[in-house]
């Protein structure tokens, strides 16, 4: 997979989600829910624009092991957490709230990485 189309394509999901929520969604849900839809949205831009600097480092930078593991982390962490906290806005069942800190992790492992393999000599 390459890291940039993901992480760009992380992003606009990203937007359509936080404009959806506040067009489609402002008069359906109450205040606290479209609170939690817009953590949903932004915290997917996150990872998305980890996702996209992964990418690019990847691209100028080798090797790039670890680069692959941030993004592979971040991706997969804000999907997670973005989408178990976007169906519990509208309502899905609350047990989704026991996953949700699996994809806040995913995402601060990630930055982690990220962090650490920035630490090397070649970046």
């Amino acid at each position: 997979m390459h890291w940039i189309t993901a992480g760009a394509f992380a992003c606009a999901l990203s937007v359509a989600a936080g404009a959806f929520g506040a067009h489609g969604l402002k008069e359906r849900l109450d205040a606290s829910d479209l609170a939690l839809w817009e953590t949903a949205a932004r915290y997917l831009m996150y990872a998305g624009l980890g996702t996209t600097l992964c990418g690019l480092l990847a691209a100028a930078t080798q090797p790039r092991r670890g680069l692959d593991v941030a993004a592979g982390l971040l991706l997969s962490g804000g999907l997670v957490f973005g989408s178990t906290v976007a169906v519990l806005a509208l309502g899905g069942p609350r047990w989704l709230g026991a996953v949700t800190p699996l994809g806040g992790l995913g995402m601060i492992v990630g930055f982690v990485v990220l962090g650490i393999v920035a630490l090397r000599p070649s970046i």
